[in-house]
Formats: structure tokens, sequence, C-alpha cells
């Protein structure tokens, strides 16, 4: 008898959704796919920036980084999938900061441009 209350206890205690699970919220991703050190440094410090944005659940951040023979590299940066932002690397070391911060601007404004298309139901996808 005591083993039976004992078990229908412990039921209704792991049959109730704990309010703790359905509190975590999952921030966008930011994945760095570059593979030279200039390339390492634009990702971390865009890192650094990507921190702080705001209400970036639902959206993923790309860097990826590909070689081009005897100039350098190219950069480039994608959000869901789409390119925002393109760079250039040559193989002597430049500053960074500037272009890390453009980049970030152009991604704040591609973010704003996404939440109002999909909240605004008076613009159409197709112009019509």
């Amino acid at each position: 008898m005591l083993k039976n209350v004992f078990l229908t206890l412990l039921l209704f205690l792991v049959a109730q959704p704990s309010q703790a699970s359905q509190e975590i919220e999952i921030g966008g991703l930011l994945l760095d796919n570059t593979i030279s050190r200039q390339g390492r440094e634009f990702a971390y410090q865009y890192s650094q920036y990507w921190r702080d944005v705001q209400n970036s659940a639902g959206f993923n951040v790309q860097i990826k980084e590909q070689v081009i023979p005897r100039s350098g590299t190219k950069l480039m940066v994608y959000l869901n999938n789409n390119v925002i932002f393109v760079t250039y690397f040559g193989r002597r070391l430049q500053p960074i900061k500037p272009q890390v911060e453009s980049a970030i601007y152009v991604l704040l404004e591609e973010m704003a441009k996404t939440q109002f298309t999909e909240s605004n139901p008076d613009i159409a996808q197709n112009g019509w």
C-alpha cells in the first residue's frame, strides 16, 4: 500500500511540466568557418559585438572565408543562409575593426528588415 502511494506521488511529480524548462530561450547562433589569422580575428571581434545584439533568437549568422590564390582571402557574413556582407583581406595585416563595425551595422539593418517584413501583413512577399 505504501509502495503504491509512493509510486503515484512520484508519477504525479514527473508528469508535471517544470516551469524552468519552459523559460529557457536560446539566442541566435554564430558559426565561425574562418581559416586565416585575420579571419579568426574578424570572427572574434564580431562575436564580441554579437553578444550585445538584442532579440537574436531565430537568427543564424555564419562567417565563411574563402582563399583567393596570390591575393588573400574573401570573407563573407551570412544571415540565415543569405550573404549580407563581403570583404577582402590581403596577405598583409590590416586594421580589422572598421570592417567588423560595418558588418555589424549591416547585420542589424538586415535583422530589422527581416523582423519588419515578417510582422507586417501589408507587405507581400512577391510584390503584389
